[in-house]
C-alpha cells in the first residue's frame, strides 16, 4: 500500500498556500523570514499568517503590549516577528525542537529585539527531530511557576501524542500567571468534522488512533495528530484551564464557517 504522506502533503499546501507578495520578499532581504529551506512550519505568505496570528493573540487572546509571553514551538520566528511590533514593553521567549530554527531566531531576531530570546529542546519528535534525547511526555519547561501572562502553541499538539499533549498542557497551566491566557491550535474532532470527513471533505482523513486522538497519516503518525473534543474539555479542566466559549473551529475539515484553517481553543488559568 502506498504512503498517504505525500498527498496529504498536497493537499494541505494547495489548501494553505497563498503567493508571496512584495512584502515578503523584503521580509527576506531584510532578514526578517528565513530562506524557504528553513521553513517548517507551513506555506503561505510568511507575514499574512504571522499577522493573522497577532491578531488573534490580541483579539482572542487578550494579549497585551507588556506582557511577558511564551512561544511553545516557536519554529523559525514566524509568530515572534510580529510580536516584536507589539510588545513594546513586554518580553517574550520561545522554544523548538528543531535546532537550525532555533539557531536562526537566535542570530537574526535577539540581536536586534534583546528581549526576544530562543531556547533549543532536543525533545524526540519522529516527524521533526526523530534524533531528539527527551520524551515530550517527561519535558519539564525551564521556566518558573506562575511565570507567564500568555502562552501559545500554533501548530504543535496537531503532532504531538496524547501522553506527551497532556503534559505539556500540565506545564503550560503550571507557568501561567493566575488569569493568564493561552492560546492552542488544534485539530478537534467531534461530530461535524467526523461527518465531514465521512463525506470526503476534509483535507485530513483522521482516524482512531489512541484514546482521545486520531491520526491522519498511520505511516507517519506524528505528521497530523487529531483530540476529540469531550476529551479536551475534560483535560483542560483538570488542569485548571477554563476555555473561553466559543472554540473557533477552522477550514481543515471542510467548513463554510470558520476562523483559521486550525482550530483555535483559548483557556483562562483559574
Amino acid at each position: 500500500m502506498s504512503s498517504t504522506r505525500p498527498l496529504l502533503q498536497r493537499v494541505l499546501r494547495k489548501l494553505k498556500r497563498a503567493a508571496y507578495s512584495p512584502l515578503d520578499t523584503y521580509d527576506l532581504v531584510a532578514g526578517n523570514r528565513p530562506p524557504d529551506r528553513l521553513i517548517f512550519t507551513g506555506d503561505g505568505s510568511w507575514r499574512a499568517v504571522g499577522n493573522e496570528f497577532l491578531g488573534h493573540f490580541k483579539n482572542l487572546g487578550g494579549l497585551e503590549p507588556g506582557h511577558k509571553v511564551l512561544d511553545v514551538g516557536s519554529g523559525v520566528g514566524r509568530m515572534a516577528m510580529p510580536l516584536t511590533r507589539y510588545l513594546r514593553s513586554g518580553s517574550y521567549v520561545g522554544f523548538d525542537i528543531v535546532q537550525n530554527g532555533v539557531e536562526w531566531c537566535q542570530k537574526n531576531i535577539t540581536p536586534r529585539f534583546p528581549r526576544f530570546s530562543f531556547l533549543h529542546a532536543n525533545i524526540i519528535n519522529t516527524h521533526y527531530n526523530p534524533g531528539g534525547t527527551v520524551p515530550a511526555s517527561a519535558y519539564v519547561f525551564p521556566f518558573e511557576d506562575a511565570n507567564f501572562d500568555f502562552v501559545f502553541l500554533t501548530s504543535v499538539f496537531t503532532h504531538m501524542f496524547a501522553e506527551d499533549m497532556l503534559n505539556y498542557l500540565s506545564e503550560i497551566s503550571r507557568v501561567m500567571k493566575p488569569g493568564a491566557r493561552c492560546l492552542i491550535t488544534y485539530f478537534i474532532m467531534n461530530e461535524e468534522a467526523s461527518t465531514a470527513i465521512r463525506d470526503g471533505k476534509s483535507a485530513l482523513p483522521f482516524r482512531p488512533h489512541a484514546t482521545g486522538c486520531y491520526t491522519a497519516s498511520p505511516e507517519d503518525p506524528e505528521f497530523a495528530i487529531g483530540f476529540d473534543e469531550t476529551y479536551l474539555r475534560t483535560q483542560f479542566a483538570s488542569r485548571r484551564l477554563a476555555i473561553c466559549t466559543p472554540i473557533h473551529f477552522g477550514s481543515w475539515c471542510g467548513r463554510q464557517h470558520y476562523l483559521s484553517f486550525q482550530d483555535i481553543i483559548v483557556a483562562t488559568k483559574g
